[in-house]
This record gives C-alpha cells, structure tokens and sequence, in this order.
C-alpha cells in the first residue's frame, strides 16, 4: 500500500474536543469503520480488533502537548478511504 499522510490542525473548544474524542471511542468500540471529519473530504479507516497504542505527554515551557497514537498493520484488511 501507498504511503498516505493527511493532516490537519483545527482549534476547538473543549465540549468539541470532548465530543469528538467521544465519537472516535464510540466507533472504535463498536468497531467497523469511523469517519474522520477533516477540512477537506472524510477519511474511513476500516478498524482492526487490536491496536498498538502509544502516549506521550511533553511540557515545553507554557506549553503542553499530549499525542494518542494508535496503530494497526494495513495487512489485517484495514484501510483508509479518502
């Protein structure tokens, strides 16, 4: 598969935050696929069972910032559709 990148930085309050975050967990927990909203088209990332998870949290001066990483191989039938 094609290496495929798509980013985007948004601000959002913190209710949009929250309902957000809880919209991916719900799909995550229902599992299938989840839509990710972005300024462009939606992406659909097709899920897998099981995920590699990675957190990190970095303090840089007045600065904070806290990555989710999640992962899953492309070869257990999941991909992205733009």
């Amino acid at each position: 598969m094609a290496e495929v990148k798509i980013e985007q930085k948004v601000t959002l309050g913190r209710q949009e935050t929250a309902r957000w975050l809880a919209d991916l967990a719900k799909a995550i927990d229902e599992g299938g696929t989840v839509e990710v909203p972005l300024a462009g088209p939606t992406v659909t990332l097709h899920l897998p069972e099981e995920f590699r998870c990675e957190t990190e949290v970095e303090v840089d001066g007045d600065e904070v910032e806290l990555e989710l990483e999640l992962k899953w191989s492309p070869a257990s039938g999941t991909t992205a559709t733009p």
